[in-house]
């Protein structure tokens, strides 16, 4: 194997070092949250988003003010969208059914999904508002049955941004705050004097607020670690530069961090790719923030082989992979590592970015090797239940269990197992000795 990186972006060590930093303000700041509450959120939001309302949450009058200065156009693009992600968000919850089975003549083993009864939805929105993720987020939630659904995006240019409330409300946001970055992460999750904490977050945003998110998890809920954006474009000569340049820097715009990684096994396609990034980078109007991502972020590798291509991509288990080859199924099936795939030039990120009906909230940071990204299954707990019909049930069970237990040393749990082999069965079993054996067969 031959791995050729033409360009590579920041060094693993500059890049751990940058989280070192990241971790410490965020945990300065979530401690400041939770000992001072509402004033510690409207300092933060003072200083970051020069904003200080008399109320962070909007009332339904503010809310229907905002939505009125939508064109009829824009609203009609919002609900398409939204009904995209709502239709195959119920195509999803429909898969996941209750069960109920009589694993053995008496024993009935069964599982629930009930939703989470409180989300909080985090939709970015301080650099560009972004709409789509308020559709992917709360209209999600409320597919999946959540009774209690909250939502919270920064102020765009010192207000709150139309688009972005009307997806909110829209999709089902029961209470909508207009506050960003840590402090909306920390007052959703940590609670305030005039907010409840959530069961769980939801969400994509920068660095801090997946680093809030990673924090705080194990007090709340969360769906993945989800930001800064990563985009991977796996191509072969079938495809032109124009293309995979194009796809890489439409994701390198989000952000001064955002990696853009080209796989491929042709120089020319490589080569070309990387002339035609200088090239966009002229003229695209976002090219002070994507020049910065592709210079410190932005990679191309050269491999000899697909199998090479497919273990590189496979390693680097990017949040979006485009893939445009002559086998593009081949990496369908072959692929177990990434949040979301796009197949085929055809397609691209975008598409699910903001309108096709996949989810946008997909795992980074290597997190793909270990979770998909946001569905309606996130706000689903399975939650399992048994029950025993018959006396011979108890029994043959708490034999099973008397004995099973003894061989842990657990004799309180045995003695559990015991009193019903007792009750039910009619066996006499001394204090702390193991029930008599009989083959279930009998």
């Amino acid at each position: 194997m031959a791995i050729e990186y033409l360009k590579r972006g920041k060094s693993d060590a500059d890049r751990a070092e940058d989280d070192a930093k990241t971790r410490a303000v965020v945990e300065a700041t979530l401690k400041d949250i939770e000992t001072r509450g509402d004033a510690a959120v409207r300092e933060l939001s003072e200083k970051f988003d020069n904003y200080s309302p008399a109320s962070f949450r909007l009332s339904q009058q503010e809310i229907d003010a905002l939505i009125a200065q939508l064109s009829d156009r824009e609203l009609a693009d919002i609900k398409f969208a939204q009904a995209q992600v709502m239709n195959f968000a119920r195509a999803q919850r429909a898969s996941m059914t209750d069960i109920e089975v009589e694993t053995l003549p008496g024993v009935i083993l069964g599982h629930k999904n009930i939703p989470v009864q409180s989300v909080g939805c985090y939709v970015p929105g301080g650099k560009f508002p972004m709409v789509a993720s308020a559709h992917m987020s709360v209209a999600t939630a409320s597919v999946a049955g959540v009774p209690r659904i909250i939502a919270c995006t920064p102020p765009f240019q010192g207000k709150p941004n139309p688009a972005v409330i009307a997806a909110m409300h829209l999709g089902g946001a029961h209470e909508i705050y207009v506050m960003g970055g840590i402090q909306a992460i920390g007052a959703m999750a940590l609670g305030t004097e005039t907010i409840d904490p959530v069961h769980m977050l939801v969400g994509p945003g920068n660095a801090f607020v997946a680093e809030a998110k990673r924090q705080l998890f194990g007090r709340v809920g969360i769906d993945l670690f989800a930001g800064p954006t990563e985009t991977m474009v796996i191509a072969d000569e079938t495809v032109d530069a124009e293309i995979c340049a194009t796809d890489l820097l439409g994701q390198a715009e989000h952000g001064y961090n955002s990696p853009a990684v080209l796989v491929t096994n042709s120089r020319k396609l490589a080569e070309e790719t990387l002339s035609e990034i200088d090239r966009l980078l002229g003229i695209l109007p976002t090219a002070d923030t994507a020049r910065v991502s592709w210079e410190d972020y932005g990679e191309v590798i050269l491999c000899d082989s697909y199998d090479e291509m497919l273990q590189v991509a496979d390693e680097i288990a990017s949040e979006h992979v485009q893939v445009m080859t002559d086998r593009d199924d081949w990496f369908l099936e072959n692929m177990t590592c990434y949040g979301a795939l796009f197949l085929g030039p055809r397609t691209n990120v975008s598409n699910g970015d903001k309108v096709i009906g996949t989810n946008h909230t997909l795992p980074t940071k290597k997190a793909g090797r270990y979770t998909g990204g946001l569905w309606v299954g996130k706000f689903l707990k399975t939650h399992s239940y048994q029950k025993i019909l018959t006396d011979e049930a108890a029994t043959l069970i708490g034999e099973y269990g008397s004995r099973l237990c003894l061989l842990e040393g657990f004799v309180g749990h045995a003695e559990q197992c015991n009193v019903r082999v007792r009750r039910y069965g009619g066996i006499n079993v001394p204090y702390g000795a193991p029930a008599p054996y009989r083959d279930a067969a009998e």
